[in-house]
């Protein structure tokens, strides 16, 4: 076996393993004797029939499958105790096989080797941040209510005017000399793209007429985004929101007594909302001010395995709504590479943050209750919409309760510096400009999610 070495950073080897013939050998008879284990041939034992007759019925992808496993089990070990490197025992290694040849007796495979973190905190007591101000107009107090209006609202049939902004249409799209029926899709006026929502302006329900549209390239059918085309529309319904009226019978309807006892609410809702935004704010910069001064090295393992995840995460809630990875990417105005860089990026800020965290929970002996632990499976439960027993219950399942003590410990900590820090009243400075294809907000270590609610997704022209 020949082991060739790659520092590729302090915390990250990179193994180039050729392995020797024999041990291919090896790999390749014992996953045979495996897989024959499974096979049963009409009078022998399993596990006894002749080699030649079990290999007949054996799928070589399993089998090289099998092999390849068997070759790293017995060979990894081996190659990191060789080095004498001192493996971080809770990141897994990323492992990738680039040659295997049962007949050639051939086996190389590239191994990540995660080495412990290092980390070197700056002070952390003392720090300075912005708090912005909490203060609630009586617009955003009429905002919000006119928000809770609209979930009320009724839609009503247009039969008296034509389309206008704003107003509801179910739309008939035909390509002109397509032999179809042409596709329906659900609009909001003014919402959809410049040339259809001009095409619509001024039509009335069950009209057609014929247009030029130019497909914007980001559009939810994929055979026409990006096409110039002449089609004929039909808007084969039209309808409007009416909200209900701002009284005592509305806000009776929320369980207030009066439209000033709902603004009342409304206001000590809004001042609570910007309490807890405003404390997240100051947790972003004292964690970007700590992580930017101290000297912090993590394995790639540990941010590439996080990143890995969301960007499936990502690809299977594209695929829910029948979009690729690719037009999701579209959308936030990137191609895949630039979206894969950017979760990379975010998902090692993300880890650094998390060894920050952890590095002051033991620095300071702090510890969590089980009343914290609690309040912290309610404050998620509320997040994913789930009761706070169903979440744990999915939480077990998915092996992923080490987030919600992570959790906890981040929310520890934070208060723990914006306890010690100098805290200036005032507006928050602005935030620096975010990658479109944003992470999740909470700095959390590698971990599984339980999965959230969704209401089922409606088809709309964009």
């Amino acid at each position: 076996m020949q082991v060739t070495r790659e520092d590729l950073n302090p915390c990250t080897v990179k193994l180039t393993i050729a392995c020797a013939p024999d041990q291919v050998k090896d790999a390749f008879d014992k996953a045979l004797k495996s897989i024959a284990k499974e096979i049963r041939l009409p009078g022998f034992r399993p596990g006894h029939a002749p080699k030649h007759m079990v290999e007949k019925m054996i799928n070589p992808e399993e089998l090289y499958r099998q092999a390849a496993d068997e070759l790293i089990r017995r060979t990894y070990d081996k190659a990191v105790a060789e080095q004498k490197l001192d493996v971080d025992a809770g990141v897994r290694p990323s492992v990738e096989m680039t040659a295997l040849d049962r007949d050639e007796q051939k086996g190389e495979y590239i191994a990540k080797v995660p080495l412990p973190p290092k980390i070197k905190l700056s002070e952390y007591k003392g720090l300075t941040a912005n708090r912005q101000g909490l203060e609630v107009s009586d617009e955003e107090v009429d905002f919000q209510i006119d928000e809770l209006r609209k979930r009320q609202s009724s839609r009503e049939s247009i039969t008296n005017r034509s389309a206008a902004e704003g107003d509801y249409g179910v739309v008939n799209i035909k390509p002109e000399g397509d032999a179809g029926e042409g596709k329906n899709f659900m609009v909001v006026l003014g919402q959809t793209f410049e040339g259809l929502d001009n095409a619509l302006k001024g039509m009335n329900a069950e009209e057609m007429k014929t247009a030029e549209l130019t497909f914007p390239d980001t559009f939810s059918d994929s055979t026409w985004a990006g096409k110039k085309m002449k089609v004929q529309l039909t808007l084969n319904s039209l309808s409007a929101v009416t909200l209900p009226a701002l009284d005592e019978e509305f806000a009776k309807s929320l369980k207030t007594e009066s439209v000033e006892e709902l603004k009342t609410r409304m206001r000590d809702s809004i001042t609570e909302a910007k309490k807890q935004m405003s404390n997240d704010m100051l947790q972003e910069q004292l964690l970007e001010q700590l992580r930017e001064a101290s000297e912090i090295s993590v394995s790639d393992n540990m941010w590439e395995a996080l990143a890995n995840q969301r960007l499936t995460e990502i690809a299977q809630q594209q695929a829910e709504q029948g979009k690729s990875l690719e037009q999701y990417a579209a959308e936030n105005g990137m191609v895949v590479d630039d979206l894969v860089k950017a979760w990379h990026e975010q998902a090692k800020v993300h880890v650094e943050r998390a060894m920050i965290v952890r590095e002051i929970f033991a620095a300071e002996k702090l510890a969590i209750t089980n009343e914290e632990l609690n309040g912290e499976l309610f404050a998620m439960a509320q997040e994913y919409q789930m009761e706070p027993m169903e979440l744990l219950e999915a939480m077990r399942r998915s092996g992923s309760l080490q987030e919600l003590q992570f959790r906890a410990i981040s929310r520890k900590v934070t208060n723990f510096l914006i306890d010690n820090a100098n805290i200036v009243e005032g507006e928050a400075p602005a935030a620096k400009p975010a990658k479109k294809a944003a992470a999740k907000k909470a700095d959390a270590a590698p971990a599984e999610e339980a999965p959230k609610k969704k209401a089922p997704a409606k088809k709309k022209a964009e």
